[in-house]
């Protein structure tokens, strides 16, 4: 995988490649960034980056160590006149790297016992693990443990893993002058990870660790701090709809619709996209309905339609409702004169007029108490939360929000 394979994030590229150039480079690096941002493609993109032979000869006339002392001259980028900045993607190392069997480039994410009693390694996985990466690269932990038929367990990174990682790192490299580990999703990895710290204070020379992660707060203190942060923003709405008409061929306005709700989330986007047909709005205006009116029954009835949708779907519809909220609170900056810029032009005419009836429904900060609910929902729903309970409570929720503010939502 090349930086050109992924969608935007310029900037952090560049950033990457400057590391190496300009000898800063950490042996212990964090990529940070939320679901659908290509933090485990650049990660995948950078190892193979320092691991590209292209450039060989010109880098030991300079002789730069990646972690040693920096060069006399400045070292060329790897692939210079090829990629500008990028691997070349044609030599052996790179051919390897872009199919994740080169030698030096080991990974590590959450897995699950295949057999009770067995103490399940990432190598168990490695083809799963190669299929899901080239298929799906920017899938979440969910489409992971999905794709490896992991049911209801939960994943995990486990302390075998850990004695794995130990022995791997210790030896020699076979091609490449540096070993490069890859560890996605170190929220998984529990108190184990602590027989890590001494490989990670002390690595071996040329040894690098690039640990891909989604949620700072849930990874290991002790192995936080002992990382250099690069943080992957989310995409922009630019970024996505150019990926969706230039990749997926999508028609263009369907594009713009997309990207404008999945809020930086590429992963998203292809879900909305495959789900395109879905009819969120109705929805959405039956369920207001049924909380503007107090009709328990309908609410019910709606709450089982909901939950037998998925998880996934759930999430999907939370968010589109997220979205048509913001929609409404630009709407109404708007009305009330306050020098944005018209987005009606770029807004759907369904979706002006839902937004325009949700300003009616209740008040500004009865708009953002709601988002402020939803988010909740997401985060819930992501983690195995009893959709049916958790739709009962967010009816409650909702209809004291809104309750002083009513309006029927009619088609």
């Amino acid at each position: 995988m090349q930086f050109k394979d992924i969608i935007g994030q310029q900037p952090v590229k560049e950033q990457l490649v400057q590391l190496v150039q300009q000898n800063r480079l950490s042996h212990a690096l964090l990529f940070l960034g939320k679901e659908g941002s290509g933090a485990l493609s650049l990660a995948i993109a950078f190892a193979q980056y320092i691991v590209c032979t292209s450039a060989k000869e010109a880098a030991q006339k300079s002789a730069p160590g990646l972690f040693g002392e920096a060069p006399s001259s400045p070292s060329p980028l790897r692939g210079e006149g090829k990629g500008e900045g990028d691997s070349c993607g044609t030599c052996s190392a790179c051919t390897k790297a872009d199919k994740l069997i080169h030698p030096d480039i080991h990974f590590s994410y959450p897995v699950v016992t295949k057999k009770p009693g067995e103490k399940p390694v990432s190598t168990d996985y490695i083809s799963e693990w190669r299929e899901f990466v080239c298929g799906y690269p920017y899938g979440n932990i969910y489409d992971w443990l999905q794709f490896i038929g992991a049911e209801n367990k939960q994943g995990n990174i486990t302390a075998q893993e850990c004695n794995e990682i130990n022995h791997k790192l210790s030896l020699k490299a076979f091609e490449s002058q540096y070993k490069i580990l890859i560890m996605w999703m170190p929220e998984f990895l529990g108190k184990e990870g602590n027989k890590l710290l001494k490989l990670i204070e002390e690595p071996p020379p040329d040894t690098l660790f690039i640990f891909v992660a989604e949620d700072e707060s849930a990874i290991l203190p002790t192995i936080l701090s002992r990382t250099q942060l690069v943080k992957i923003p989310a995409l922009t709405d630019d970024e996505i709809e150019d990926a969706l008409i230039t990749r997926g061929k999508v028609e263009n306005n369907k594009a713009r619709q997309i990207a404008g709700v999945c809020a930086g989330n590429y992963r998203e986007s292809l879900q909305m996209l495959q789900h395109a047909e879905e009819d969120w709005q109705s929805l959405l205006r039956e369920w207001l309905n049924a909380i503007a009116k107090n009709n328990t029954a309908a609410q019910i009835k709606w709450i089982d339609e909901i939950t037998r949708l998925g998880r996934e779907k759930q999430k999907q519809f939370l968010r589109y409702f997220i979205h048509l909220l913001e929609q409404a609170v630009r709407v109404r900056m708007i009305e009330e004169g306050t020098g944005l810029k018209n987005p009606f032009s770029n807004m759907p005419e369904k979706e002006k007029d839902f937004a325009i009836r949700l300003n009616k429904l209740c008040s500004l900060s009865a708009q953002q108490a709601i988002i402020t609910e939803l988010d909740k929902a997401t985060y819930y729903i992501e983690r195995n939360a009893h959709a049916k309970m958790l739709f009962h409570a967010l009816c409650i929720r909702l209809y004291h929000i809104i309750k002083d503010n009513s309006l029927i939502l009619v088609n």
